[in-house]
Parts: C-alpha cells; structure tokens; sequence
C-alpha cells in the first residue's frame, strides 16, 4: 500500500485533528476525574496506603501536581524550573486531603490561566521539558496527560483494595 505525504502549503489549510481548545478541554476532564479519585480516598489511606512497595496515593498526587504547574508554565513560556516550592515534586503532600485538593484546584485555575497564552506555533516545537525530555510541547502535554492516568490508575487499584468504588473512569464532567 503506497502513502502520500502531505504537502507543507496543504497542511496549512487542513483543519488540525484536535484544536488548543478541545486538548485543553480534555485534559482538565482528566484532571476532575482525579481529583473525584482523591475524594474517594479516606484521609488516613489516603497518606499511608500502598501495595508492592508503591508510593502512596498522597505522593503519587503530589507528583502529578508537580509535574502540571511547572509543566504549564514551561509549555507557555519555555521556563522549566522548579521556582515555586509549593508546587515542585519533591514537595510532601500538604497535612490534610482538603489541602491537597485547595493545591489541586490553584494547578489546575493556573492551567486555566496559562493555556490561552499558548502560540498554536508552541504546540510544535521541539524543546527539553525540565531540560531532560526532549520532545515537541503537544507530546510533552501527552505525556503530563498520560502520566496523571498511570498514576489515577494505580489509586483506582489501591481503592479497590481498600473495599472503595472508584470513580467510573469515563466521568470526566
């Protein structure tokens, strides 16, 4: 079976399979699907639970804010560091679970915030996320979306365990 690329002027003219929009749309879904997961957990589980020497689900959250705050910040405008200790990964999960998801929603008003200030030209290029991963910044969003849903996973293992339902994976509203 022979393939034809496209043509640089006709790609210009192509309508793009998912807009800035419809991504950053999809993305917060995933994020008010978490975010119901840390809900679900019990407060005490919620620091202490693991299976197989697993991090905790506190910690594993924390790493997904991590990764979002200064992730947004670095897609928008090229800045990977870790300047905010509030919000870099190494960071322990705030005291309280009510705390956590009071981070939660700052990250994800910061996305909210950032994400119209993105040149559609961005989503292209190529650059070293946290000078680390090299890789075009709509793979780098990839990434920050898969990432969150390996690690939504593994809390929906650990409330199984637990004897709690867990969110139903497709309610991203």
């Amino acid at each position: 079976m022979e393939t034809k690329s496209i043509q640089t002027e006709e790609m210009e003219t192509v309508a793009p399979i998912i807009t800035p929009e419809t991504l950053l749309a999809h993305w917060q879904g995933h994020r008010k699907l978490t975010r119901k997961t840390i809900e679900a957990f019990p407060e005490d589980q919620f620091y202490a639970f693991s299976i197989g020497g697993m991090r905790t689900f506190a910690q594993l959250t924390m790493e997904i804010i991590g990764l979002s705050a200064p992730g947004i910040r670095g897609v928008a405008f090229g800045d990977w560091t870790f300047s905010d200790p509030e919000l870099n990964h190494s960071t322990p999960a705030p005291a309280t679970k009510e705390e956590v998801l009071k981070l939660w929603d700052l990250v994800t008003e910061y996305i909210d915030l950032l994400w119209p200030q993105i040149p559609a030209k961005r989503f292209h290029e190529q650059e070293a996320a946290f000078g680390q991963w090299d890789n075009t910044i709509i793979d780098t969003i990839l990434y920050f979306i898969d990432n969150e849903i390996h690690h939504r996973a593994q809390g929906f293992v650990y409330l199984r365990a637990l004897g709690v339902e867990p969110p139903a994976f497709w309610d991203r509203y």
